[in-house]
Formats: C-alpha cells, sequence, structure tokens
C-alpha cells in the first residue's frame, strides 16, 4: 500500500465506504487527507457527564449525552407490513428528550432495547422538536457509550460540521484511522517557534483536536492551531507591508502659502487636537517617495472628512489631482456639496470669482447626463479638476486621470477589491491611499483585516456635537407608545427642527431589494425572515402624511429615486424646506443637517448594531440635542432586542463593534464580500484571542528581520504562500 500523506486522496482512508467518501467530498468539499485532517470539530461532549441543554432551539441539529430512563417496543403496522417503534426516554442535565426508533425486524428491535437498557448512558444526534410540551430528537441516530460502537472514541466526542447522512462520529473513526496513517505531516512552526511559545508539534496538535481525553490536551491543541493561524497571517501582512514601503511613489511635499493653507486660514472653527495630529502624521507620509496607506476611523461625526479634505489639497499643492470614492449617489453628492460649500471660491478654479490659489472641484456619478458627464471627465483628464468626487463611475475605462496622486475611499467596506483596485490602477505610480470609516473597529479586528494599513483613530468628537438620547419603543409590550412617538416628532417640528423617519424597505411588494444591511437573528446566530411585513418607505410616507403627521412638510428619500429627484429632496431638507424627511439606509453616512434633531428607526431590530449607530449620527449635529427612537416588535430578551438594548446603553462606537462582532462574529468581517479569504478564519476569534493577534504579529515582524524569505522555516513559507496565492491574497494586496 503506498504511504499516506496530507496530499493523498481522502478515498484512501475510506475503505469500502464509498457513500460516506462521496458525502464527505461533495458535501464538505474534503478532497484530500489534509483537508480531512484540517476538518476542526465545531464542539465536544463530554461522554462523562450528562449533556447540559438550557433552552432547545425548534429544529437545532442536537447532539446529547444522557440516560436512559425507559426503552420499550411495539409493533405497527404501515399498511400490510408488521414493523416495530422503539421509543427512548433519555435523561439530560437539562429537559428529557423522547427518540423514537423504527425497525422492520422484532431482531433490531430486540437490539434496540438490549442496547439502550434503563440506567445505560447513551448518545444520540437529531433535530429537536417540541412535541405537547415534551422535547423529541427526530430523524436521531444514536448508541449506548459501553457497546462496540463506541469503541476508540475519546472520552470528549468531537462535534463535526457536517453534510446531512453522515455523523459527527463516522467522521472521528475516519480521521482516526487517518492519524495512524498519515506520514511527513509538515509542521508551519520551528522547533525554535514552538518552544519559545510552549506549543505542542502539528501532529500532535491534530490527535489532541479530534481525539482528546480531557479539557487540557483540547486546550494544547488549539493554542497551538490559534498561533499558527495568526502567525500565517500576520506574516503575510507584515510581508505586504514590507513591500509597500519599497514600492515608489510620487512624492507630495507640502507647498506654503498654497491652497491648503488659504483653505486652514478660512476655517471658522480651530481643528481637533487629533485632527491635527492625523494631519500631520498624513503630511509626512504624503511628502515620502513610496505610496502612504492608511486607515482612517473614529466615531461618527468625528470630522474625518475635514481631515480628508485637507489631504486632499495637499496633493494638489503638490500638483496631484486627488479622488474621493463614495459608495452610493446620495453620499457622493453630499460630499460634492459639503466640500465645495466648505471651499467656497477656492474650489473655483479657472471661473470668474475663483480665488487665486483655487482648483476645480468635479462630481461624476453615473446618473449623470452625457454633456455633464463628458464635459466632467475632460476636467478630469485634462487635470483642471484637482479634486474629483464619484462613485463607482470613477472606476469605468473611459475615466482618466491627468496627475492622480491620492485615493480617498470612503465606507470602505462598500467596496469589494477589484472596485478599490481598479482606481488605484488608474494612477501613473502607486498613489497614495487613504480609508475612511466610520465604523469604529476594535484593535484586533483591524490588525487582522487591515494589518496592512496603518491605523489612525479620531476619538475626539469636534465642538459643537450634541448628545444623542436613544430610547427603545418595545412595541411587543407598549404598542400605545408608537402613537406617543408620532406626538414627539409634532413636538420637534413644532421648535422648528427636522426628523428623519427611517424603513428597512423601500415599498411592501415582495421580492425587493433591500437597501439596509438589516439583520434578523435567531439564538444560533441564524437569519430568520420575518413574518410580519417590514416598514416600507411609500407606506410609511403615506399613512403618516394622512394620519399623525398630517399637515407637515413631508418628503421620502430612496436608492430608487432618479439622481435629480434624490439631489432636489436632499438641497430641500438641508434648507430646511422638509420637515420629515422618510428614508431608507441612503441617509446613513455622509449626510450633515444641522437642524436634525430626531430620528426614528422602524423595525430597528432589522438593522446591524454598527449601522443603527451610524444612522443615529445623523441627527444632534448642529449643537442641538439628539432623540433617537428605535421601534421595534423585538421581544425582551430576545437577541434582537438585546441588539437595540445595548445600541440605547451607550453612544461608545468602540464598545458597539465590540458587541456588532460578538453578534454578527468575524464571517461578517472576513467574508467573501469583504477579503475573499477562501475560509474565514478558521479557529481564530480576534476579539478572543487577542494576545495571541499581538504575540503572532511581534513573531512575524521578528522572523522577517532575521530571515526575509523565510528559508530557515520552509514549511511557514509554503503555508505563507499559498494564502498569498489565494483569493486571500487579492485582498491583501489590494484593499
Amino acid at each position: 500500500m503506498p504511504a499516506i500523506t496530507p496530499d493523498t486522496p481522502v478515498a484512501a482512508v475510506f475503505g469500502n465506504h464509498h457513500k460516506k467518501r462521496k458525502l464527505v467530498e461533495e458535501g464538505l468539499g474534503i478532497h484530500t487527507v489534509g483537508e480531512l485532517l484540517r476538518h476542526f470539530p465545531r464542539r465536544y461532549v463530554a461522554a462523562t457527564e450528562l449533556s447540559e441543554v438550557a433552552e432547545p432551539v425548534e429544529g437545532e441539529q442536537l447532539t446529547v449525552v444522557g440516560e436512559v430512563r425507559s426503552c420499550e417496543s411495539a409493533p405497527f403496522f404501515r399498511g400490510n407490513r408488521r414493523q416495530f417503534r422503539t421509543t427512548v426516554r433519555l435523561r439530560t442535565d437539562g429537559p428529557d428528550f423522547t427518540i423514537t426508533l423504527f425497525s422492520p425486524y422484532q431482531t433490531l428491535a430486540d437490539k434496540h432495547e438490549s442496547e439502550f437498557r434503563p440506567g445505560a448512558r447513551a448518545i444520540f444526534t437529531g433535530k429537536a422538536k417540541l412535541f405537547r410540551q415534551s422535547w423529541q430528537l427526530e430523524q436521531a441516530h444514536g448508541f449506548a457509550l459501553d457497546g462496540h460502537e463506541a469503541a476508540g472514541l475519546s472520552k470528549l466526542l468531537p462535534i463535526y460540521p457536517l453534510t446531512a447522512k453522515i455523523y459527527t462520529w463516522d467522521l472521528q473513526k475516519v480521521i482516526s484511522t487517518s492519524l495512524d496513517l498519515v506520514q511527513d505531516v509538515p509542521d508551519v512552526l520551528t522547533p525554535e517557534l514552538r518552544e519559545r511559545f510552549g506549543l505542542v508539534s502539528v501532529v500532535k496538535a491534530l490527535r489532541w483536536v479530534h481525539g482528546p481525553d480531557d479539557w487540557q490536551e483540547l486546550g494544547a491543541a488549539l493554542k497551538r492551531f490559534r498561533f499558527e493561524e495568526a502567525l500565517v497571517l500576520q506574516l503575510v501582512l507584515a510581508r505586504r507591508r514590507a513591500a509597500l514601503r519599497e514600492q515608489g511613489a510620487q512624492a507630495r511635499p507640502p507647498r506654503e502659502g498654497g491652497l491648503l493653507d488659504a483653505f486652514d486660514a478660512r476655517l471658522p472653527f480651530v481643528l481637533t487636537a487629533g485632527q491635527r495630529e492625523v494631519g500631520e502624521v498624513i503630511a509626512t507620509e504624503l511628502a515620502r517617495p513610496h505610496p502612504m496607506n492608511r486607515l482612517l476611523q473614529g466615531e461618527v461625526g468625528s470630522g474625518k472628512t475635514l481631515v480628508a479634505l485637507r489631504a486632499m489639497l495637499h496633493t494638489v499643492d503638490a500638483g496631484g489631482q486627488a479622488a474621493l470614492l463614495a459608495p452610493t449617489e446620495v453620499l457622493a453628492q453630499q460630499h460634492h456639496r459639503s466640500i465645495t460649500g466648505m471651499l467656497g471660491d477656492l474650489a473655483q478654479g479657472g471661473m470668474l470669482g475663483g480665488a487665486a490659489e483655487a482648483t476645480g472641484v468635479v462630481l461624476l456619478t453615473g446618473s449623470m447626463g452625457k454633456a455633464a458627464r463628458q464635459e466632467a471627465m475632460l476636467r478630469i483628464v485634462t487635470g483642471e479638476a484637482g479634486i474629483v468626487i464619484g462613485t463607482h463611475a470613477l472606476l469605468e475605462q473611459g475615466v482618466e486621470f491627468a496627475d492622480l496622486g491620492l485615493v480617498v475611499v470612503d465606507e470602505q467596506h462598500r467596496f469589494g477589491v477589484e472596485q478599490r483596485a481598479a482606481l488605484t490602477d488608474k494612477a501613473g505610480t502607486p498613489p497614495h491611499v487613504l480609508v475612511m470609516t466610520a465604523t469604529p473597529i476594535p484593535r484586533t479586528v483591524a490588525m487582522t483585516v487591515f494589518g496592512d494599513l496603518e491605523t489612525s483613530v479620531l476619538s475626539e468628537l469636534p465642538a459643537g456635537r450634541a448628545p444623542i438620547q436613544t430610547n427603545v419603543v418595545p412595541l411587543a409590550d407598549q404598542p400605545s407608545w408608537l402613537g406617543r412617538a408620532w406626538e414627539r416628532v409634532r413636538e420637534e417640528v413644532a421648535k422648528g427642527h427636522q426628523v428623519y423617519v427611517v424603513c428597512p424597505r423601500i415599498s411592501g411588494d415582495a421580492g425587493e431589494e433591500g437597501e439596509a444591511d438589516h439583520v434578523d437573528l435567531d439564538e444560533s446566530g441564524t437569519a430568520v425572515s420575518p413574518r410580519r411585513p417590514l416598514a416600507a418607505v411609500e407606506d410609511v410616507h403615506s399613512e403618516l402624511a394622512q394620519g399623525p403627521l398630517a399637515g407637515l412638510r413631508t418628503a421620502v428619500l430612496h436608492g430608487r429615486l432618479p439622481a435629480d429627484d434624490k439631489e432636489r429632496t436632499m438641497r430641500a431638507f438641508a434648507a430646511g424646506g422638509i420637515d420629515v424627511l422618510v428614508s431608507t439606509t441612503v441617509i446613513e453616512v455622509g449626510v450633515d443637517v444641522h437642524n436634525a434633531t430626531m430620528m426614528v428607526v422602524l423595525d430597528a431590530d432589522r438593522f446591524g448594531v454598527s449601522q443603527l449607530h451610524q444612522l443615529r449620527g445623523r441627527v444632534g449635529r448642529g449643537g442641538l440635542p439628539g432623540l433617537c427612537l428605535l421601534v421595534t416588535h423585538a421581544e425582551a430578551g430576545s437577541p434582537a432586542r438585546e441588539r437595540l438594548d445595548a445600541v440605547a446603553a451607550t453612544t461608545d462606537g468602540f464598545e458597539l463593534s465590540r458587541v456588532d462582532l460578538e453578534q454578527r462574529r468575524e464571517g461578517d468581517v472576513l467574508g467573501a464580500s469583504q477579503s475573499g479569504f477562501r475560509s474565514s478564519l478558521v479557529t481564530l476569534r480576534v476579539l478572543r484571542d487577542e494576545k495571541t493577534i499581538v504575540a503572532a504579529r511581534e513573531a512575524a515582524e521578528a522572523l522577517l528581520s532575521e530571515d526575509p524569505g523565510l528559508d530557515r522555516a520552509p514549511d511557514l513559507a509554503a503555508a505563507v504562500a499559498e494564502v498569498e496565492r489565494s483569493a486571500a491574497s487579492e485582498f491583501l494586496d489590494k484593499g
């Protein structure tokens, strides 16, 4: 028999079990022995203890260990055929479960009664179902833990992510066989690294993660694999940072007496200490002959756009152009309005009345007419426009720049890897890149996801930002409170202020594309469909205009409106011509109306934590206290209600981002839509494993400083190269 290695096809260890092999290959995408060994359990069940099942969830796949209370068989007829039903009642450290086993023969029913005798300890897996106030396990399969089927299984039974028709103990037995046969398993951690960080070898870690005898063995195995995963990722990021430092770029030194100095002299307020500090760091990096790659994050309203504008003016002073890429037309138009407003005659380069230092500011969006579009593109390619603001339209082939020196990406998570890269590719030499996000990111998330970017944080809010009070309006408990919410809207308008009403949908028709990144999670964190129609902009506007808000000046705003209508509506709202704006989340970021003091978010449980934090940041921007009402039908104690209570409890965006990540999990942070990382994080969790990530980052930097090519650690170099070749490398290389 040829030697079994990690590259051997998985068929070699399945023997005659062709059906199970096919299920593993097709259902789980496992084709080699190495992939099988790296298919880690998601949890463990102690075979020596009764399972703790606090609150079963109907429909959830459960694996439980329990003590048999009773086991009885009885015949029944299915058509003309006599069959047997065996009912097992299982006691756990929680509710009892009833399991029904069907047998075509008396001998098999007798075997069940012999195996599952009262007092025996048994393990079963099946779907939880509540029937007449009693829990059942449907389509169950199991065995007694003192029988022959339990032979060779560990005291801590691994529970694997599985496809249908294959059981977790089947997979463990195949993996155990594989571990006995496999040879030449590469260990990416050198003996020096294992000794320095107190880690076990890869073979021992594999045995312990798939068949631990106690929690200590499992802990040692997981410690090793988490560090390994963190180290490989941090090495990829560290090599990327080093490569960026070596890249050539056009240096953009500051110019005294230029556009930036003229702008600063006109500012009617003093920059915060944070804005000054970050501005100085950016100015230093722009003046270097290699590309700046910086992530600028901070609280809602912390003044990130002003910092970015000053960087753009610096670039224009140095003879280059700056492009700001926004995710939506509403946000692009808002940026254009606010930037031209802040610049005044400094934005009228080449025009009568323009200042001597002025430059041109151009907006380019997909819905612009042909003539306006051609004029904008001409001003971009000739260099007349020093600042270019746009949406995805900037990425199209016909758009050319005279000298693109700085790319500013707003709300970077809305753009795919290829989209961001398409804009930077329009520069003759690698441009400087400033990525902005108004969603605060925990430190370890930034290190893991944006590890190839240097990070700046604006934590100080500018003067004039008023506190925002947030309250949950629980319609499940207090349905009459909705009427009071609309009365509160009228009171705010009577004071001369303005109000946003936010809905998760545009209209009530089925199958509609949602604009909100809304979520609705069950107890296991899985998205579920709503049972009640969601609030829709068009329906809500009609009901409010004819009912509780009759007589007020109301309007709608959503992504389906023509661009001119959206622009007209936002200008009217900004000018005070609209009292109540009923909108989708197109107003989530960038919209800056100082007189808006109140927001009502309908079906607030359909939005994520960070998104709600973003939304409420639209009020209280003009020095007036803000009020945000989160209207929900979610029951008290539900995960959805807990999210809303967390948002209402704090305005600390960094604390909320941790809550958000804990609920959404890393899959949403490192998922394919963001990073292209083929399997996201396997054993590593960026919040739980903060110390591991920090240690791995330090180890990666030290390794590369001593051995840049990782020549002394060939298996580690191969693992890093594999990640760099994967789709993840595209994100790390271009993100």
